[in-house]
């Protein structure tokens, strides 16, 4: 392995609804962008709703599960040699349903799982007035219920990358300045189990600026003994691999010296 490998986990496609462009334009756009691996990670359905697609602007439907995966590996043969294809998925963690989720995965040749909280109390984490008339003891609980469901999805065993660890701050910048030390908790949980948290660039096209997680949760991150890794969170082609050199600048910065890469659900780590 050379010591400079460039990688993005976090991709999505036409299939859930809000991103442009088909698995194959990723790829390509990755292979230009000088990638050696590229992960396909579009969003699970809701496996546990009655309805074939409950939410068609956010997730696959669960019929179309099983060619998403097949298109994936079919990629995967076909680009062998000129870049690494890898099969994976956001999945959204709901604690009630975790083991319905994992029998779904365990028949499919994931190369890892990204595991992503979207909904606290049944409201999504990005609607942004969901804030509004909290007093600051509801809005440290509503925070600190959040990074519980964060410390639950890093103890499951599902999971090699938990997604976007600060997303909440995405449409309320404010988030960020709750006090709690719930953050740091979580950070020493995650640092216990064998699982990465990515440093997503998408963050910088919401309302917070700026990627998730912010630098002072990586420098606890780091202290707590956290492995990371890439991703953009790209909805579009253009955005594959969007600030990986900056990313990787910055956790050198911070005093990180290697990040992780996944293949058949193993981490391996590389040399920033």
């Amino acid at each position: 392995m050379n010591s400079h490998l460039k990688f993005d986990f976090h991709t999505h496609h036409l299939r859930c609804g809000h991103a442009r462009a088909d698995i194959r334009d990723y790829i390509e756009a990755a292979i230009q962008k000088g990638m050696d691996m590229i992960g396909i990670s579009d969003h699970s359905p809701y496996f546990a709703s009655e309805k074939d697609q409950l939410h068609p602007k956010i997730a696959m439907a669960k019929s179309t599960f099983p060619e998403y995966v097949q298109e994936v590996l079919q990629l995967k043969e076909e680009y062998k040699g000129k870049i690494d294809v890898l099969l994976g998925v956001e999945s959204d963690y709901f604690p009630e349903y975790i083991d319905l989720y994992r029998k779904h995965y365990e028949s499919y040749p994931f190369d890892y799982i990204i595991g992503s909280v979207h909904f606290v109390d049944g409201v999504s984490i990005f609607k942004g007035d969901r804030w509004e008339g909290l007093t600051e003891k509801e809005r440290v609980r509503t925070k600190e219920e959040y990074y519980e469901l964060i410390q639950q999805s890093a103890s499951c065993g599902v999971f090699q990358i938990l997604g976007h660890i600060d997303a909440m701050k995405g449409f309320y910048p404010d988030f960020s300045s709750i006090q709690t030390d719930v953050v740091d908790r979580t950070l020493k949980i995650i640092g216990e189990h064998d699982v990465a948290i990515e440093i997503n660039t998408s963050g910088k096209t919401k309302d917070c600026g700026g990627w998730y997680p912010a630098d002072e949760i990586l420098e606890r991150a780091l202290y707590h003994g956290v492995n990371v890794t890439f991703g953009s969170d790209a909805h579009d082609p253009e955005r594959v691999g969007d600030d990986f050199e900056l990313v990787r600048a910055k956790l050198k910065e911070i005093g990180f010296k290697e990040w992780a890469y996944f293949r058949e659900k193993k981490r391996y780590l590389t040399s920033l």
